[in-house]
């Protein structure tokens, strides 16, 4: 089966699909369904038409989905009805929804997957990419979670850590992406930290808080990246990171320490830092140790390579580097950026371009250009 033309038949389906009264959300999953079903099928039995197929089962897989959704809503309107015993609870829909989502009949992966789908507004690439997966595995996994709580009944909310993982992605996801999501992500979990006395959840908060307070000075007049060393810290908001660091050092104090609390940790001890170069490297590296140990996660181990470059050396950041898989978002860039702490301009040049053509979003490919045409302007002179 060719995947050129699968992906080159796409927007022709989902135009055909919109044009058939399908809302774009909607049609868009509904091609995902299609493709994934392609993907399953055509090897072993090709269509003689294969835009024409396409479209069929696309069109069909809307219908199965608007009639589930319908179906589902009727159910959920069927519980509104009927009284809750006990005093009726004062919570937000968006969170209750976040907690139904995070349904016990689902794996956590999925139940994070169709929650970023169905109600934070992620697109399933943007999914994808959080997970480090491709387009065509997450679509897979989100249809599986569909069909998965298509006939169950939306009664028993699932865990917190399964929705803290999601408020996560979806802070994440408007903080560095393309939809502004930060802002909500942050209102929803002040909420269940309000609700849930837990150092996690306290640990997310502040790091949301600690994350955000940077914003401003992210960056420039133009729309261009600011990196780290370089933000005008006097732009950044003194009182949520007081309140941040006030946050993560009560829930450190009871000695049950998660991943959010140390990410927070290593933002805070950013945030403490009056300029750059008076950043604390070697706690820092320390805390990713830590961070490591909770999750073994390649995207860790990435920024603790940087880390290490700081506090010990860029060539001791380059070996610590060498240990990692080349083909994880953003190892380029991070390798251009410690061969030229390193001094090696030439090839810390090349590598800035490469990583450029591989950035997630314009204003990442357009800084990592810029940072390419810097340095050979100054090999060149």
């Amino acid at each position: 089966m060719n995947e050129v033309l699968l992906r080159s038949l796409t927007p022709g389906v989902l135009t055909v699909l919109v044009r058939r009264g399908a809302d774009f959300a909607a049609a868009e999953d509904a091609v995902q369904d299609a493709l994934v079903e392609a993907l399953r099928v055509w090897d072993a039995d090709p269509p003689r038409d294969a835009k024409g197929w396409l479209i069929t089962v696309a069109w069909r897989k809307f219908l199965d989905a608007t009639r589930a959704d319908t179906a589902r809503r009727r159910r959920e309107d069927r519980v509104e009805e009927e009284p809750v015993p006990g005093p009726a609870p004062a919570g937000d829909d968006t969170l209750q929804l976040y907690f139904l989502c995070a349904h016990p009949s689902l794996t956590p992966a999925s139940a994070v997957a169709l929650t970023l789908r169905a109600v934070g507004g992620l697109t399933t690439r943007q999914i994808a990419a959080a997970y480090l997966v491709p387009e065509a595995t997450m679509a897979q996994r989100i249809s599986r979670a569909k069909r998965t709580v298509s006939g169950v009944r939306f009664d028993r909310p699932g865990d917190v850590a399964t929705v803290l993982r999601v408020l996560y992605l979806v802070f994440n996801e408007g903080y560095s992406g393309d939809v502004d999501l930060a802002a909500e992500a942050i209102r929803l979990t002040r909420q269940v930290a309000a609700s849930v006395d837990h150092p996690e959840v306290a640990g997310l908060l502040a790091l949301m808080l600690l994350h955000h307070a940077r914003r401003a000075a992210r960056t420039a007049s133009d729309g261009s990246l600011v990196p780290l060393a370089e933000q005008d810290r006097g732009r950044w908001d003194t009182a949520s990171i007081a309140e941040g660091v006030g946050i993560l050092q009560a829930a450190l104090a009871r000695d049950r320490l998660g991943e959010f609390q140390a990410q927070a940790a290593i933002a805070a001890l950013h945030a403490d830092a009056p300029a750059a170069e008076e950043t604390d490297w070697v706690q820092i590296v320390e805390w990713y140790d830590e961070l490591a140990r909770l999750t073994d996660s390649p995207v860790v181990r990435l920024n603790r390579a940087v880390a290490v470059g700081e506090a010990d050396g860029p060539r001791a950041g380059l070996a610590a580097l060498a240990a990692l898989d080349a083909s994880l978002p953003r190892h380029t860039a991070v390798a251009a950026y410690l061969h030229e702490r390193d001094g090696d301009l030439t090839k810390a040049a090349r590598l800035y371009a490469e990583a450029a053509h591989r950035a997630p979003n314009l204003a990442e490919r357009d800084h990592l250009t810029r940072r390419a045409a810097r340095l050979n302007a100054r090999r060149d002179r």
